[in-house]
């Protein structure tokens, strides 16, 4: 067992890391599960490789995600200590988790996630007769269509304004990807600004939406939100809720783009759609690794120790490209069997709104296939520019013509 070894400076090993950080991963992974490295934006962590080794991590009890009751929340992120923002179940571990994903998940369930799927498709048609109106014949597709169904139907279900709307695309931007420490600190104090104004509001006068059922929502033993609880899951599912549906439909079809005889059979086939947005996930899903993890005290992992108070990340991306479990993990295949991969995470933080992002994943692809059969890239897919961090995987931008 080696104690973390040396440091390995990612973008040393690769220039090209951030928009294609694959062969790094199939490298580094090639030597062992663990690695302590230098990120592309400073830090050092430790990164698990390898779906079993990541699977592993997701249910390891000594890696805790309690950053906040460990004292230790600077260390990852420039946010005030006691921020409501922050008050919910991917901040927290059992037994405070268990308790906050079975009040939201009482509400939060697969049939009124099912019962979103008509006015899915009503939105998405919608942004379709926008998008090819007055005869265009080409838009950026994540402005266009991508960003504009995922933030309409996670705050239509929570009931969040529209006027408000574009306001929590930009602070998820910077809290997901900052450009700096001062930019990402002031997007955490807007939205904790904002959001107890919202709560208040349904609070006095509740509607039909999710977050006015999450309020009055009450479990056998009497257990119920409390307010930062409410503002801090408001905060989690608005934001993972609609950034990694933005970067799953975005990430998808630039694959097909790449892969044009993938793109052939789902034309001729859109009953290949639920396959697809599977092997959309597990090829380049929207998260890159999770969120970061506290080693609570000295792990030994795949040889490695890695000591307490560092910080690791699992690293899904790669997980999903492992060749020991999916034969050919390269090579983009919308009838291989997917089964296994951890796209949506693993164990207890596996994601509540899963059913909702394939739902939608599945209605943009049928949709845009449909109303617009010839779409293709409109700029070379080399030159597309990739988000920094290690967190969300996605481009900025993705322009496209049918």
């Amino acid at each position: 067992m080696c104690a973390g070894g040396t440091t390995i400076d990612l973008l040393e090993l690769s220039p090209d890391f951030v928009r294609d950080p694959h062969p790094v991963y199939a490298a580094l992974r090639a030597k062992g599960p663990v690695h302590r490295v230098r990120t592309p934006d400073g830090p050092e962590v430790y990164l698990v490789l390898g779906l079993q080794a990541c699977r592993a991590a997701y249910t390891d009890a000594r890696l805790s995600r309690d950053w906040r009751g460990q004292g230790r929340l600077g260390q990852i992120i420039n946010a005030a200590p006691d921020d409501p923002s922050l008050a919910h179940m991917s901040m927290a571990d059992p037994p405070d988790h268990t308790r906050l994903r079975r009040l939201v998940s009482r509400e939060f369930t697969p049939r009124r996630i099912q019962a979103l799927a008509p006015r899915v498709q009503q939105i998405a048609d919608t942004l379709l007769d926008e998008m090819t109106a007055n005869g265009a014949r080409s838009a950026e597709f994540l402005s266009a269509f991508a960003f504009p169904l995922a933030i309409t139907v996670i705050c239509e279900l929570l009931g969040v304004p529209e006027l408000d709307r574009a306001a929590f695309r930009r602070w998820s931007n910077e809290i997901l990807a900052p450009a700096g420490p001062a930019a990402q600190s002031a997007a955490y104090a807007e939205q904790a600004a904002y959001l107890p104004r919202l709560v208040g509001d349904k609070r006095a006068a509740p509607g039909q939406d999710l977050l006015s059922a999450l309020i009055h929502a009450v479990d056998e033993d009497g257990d119920r939100l409390a307010p930062d609880e409410l503002i801090g899951m408001c905060s989690l599912l608005l934001i993972a809720g609609h950034e990694t549906v933005v970067n799953q439909i975005g990430n998808g079809l630039r694959a097909l783009f790449a892969h044009p005889g993938q793109l052939d059979l789902l034309r001729a086939d859109l009953s290949l759609a639920e396959g697809a947005v599977e092997e959309m996930l597990r090829y380049e899903g929207p998260v890159e690794s999770t969120l970061e993890r506290l080693a609570l005290t000295d792990i030994e992992m795949g040889g490695v120790l890695i000591p307490a108070g560092a910080t690791v990340r699992i690293v899904v991306s790669d997980a999903g490209r492992d060749g020991a479990h999916f034969a050919f993990p390269d090579r983009f295949d919308i009838r291989r069997d997917t089964r296994g991969h951890i796209a949506f995470g693993h164990g207890l933080h596996y994601c509540l709104g899963a059913p909702l992002a394939r739902l939608e994943g599945r209605i943009a692809l049928r949709s845009l296939l449909t109303r617009c059969p010839g779409i293709t890239a409109d700029a070379d897919l080399a030159d597309l520019e990739w988000l920094p961090g290690m967190l969300i995987r996605g481009v900025r931008s993705l322009p496209v013509r049918w």
